[in-house]
């Protein structure tokens, strides 16, 4: 599924049909360069959620979760590691572990990971020249995923 998105708004809200839409459990994969709009897709995910907390991107952190919602935003950002850092932290119990079926889990700078769940959405940000485009590919349980609404 590719979706044209005009500006940052677009973007912000197509990432709120995003949290309203996937259920639970579900692992979002973001790729794009610098300025695609990764976090504000997720600022928008989380506004689908309900989650009225400030989403900021956890480039130094590297995790930031969110509580206030329907259900918990587990907000990941790689862009600082490289992939051999990346796999000391064990990220996979956020979706083989306690936090699986209990939340959604955005991961920026996704293509730093080497162990990828079996059931994720990617979700590609690239730019046009009329704005950025999403294309949004599903694997696993994900692969017929249809965006609702």
């Amino acid at each position: 599924m590719k979706t044209l998105l005009p500006d940052s708004e677009a973007t912000r809200k197509f990432g709120a049909a995003l949290g309203r839409s996937l259920p639970p459990g579900t692992v979002i994969l973001l790729q794009g360069d610098l300025g695609a709009g990764k976090t504000t897709l997720v600022q928008g995910i989380a506004e689908g959620l309900e989650i009225s907390d400030s989403i900021e991107s956890p480039t130094f952190t590297l995790i930031n979760e969110y509580f206030g919602g329907q259900i918990p935003l587990y907000h990941l950002d790689l862009y600082r590691l490289e992939p051999e850092e990346v796999e000391a932290l064990h990220l996979e119990s956020y979706w083989d572990g306690l936090e699986r079926d209990l939340g959604i889990v955005a991961i920026e700078w996704a293509e730093r990971l080497q162990y990828k769940p079996e059931n994720y959405l990617q979700i590609s940000l690239s730019y046009l020249d009329n704005g950025r485009q999403a294309e949004v590919i599903g694997n696993g349980e994900l692969l017929d995923w249809q965006l609702q609404g």
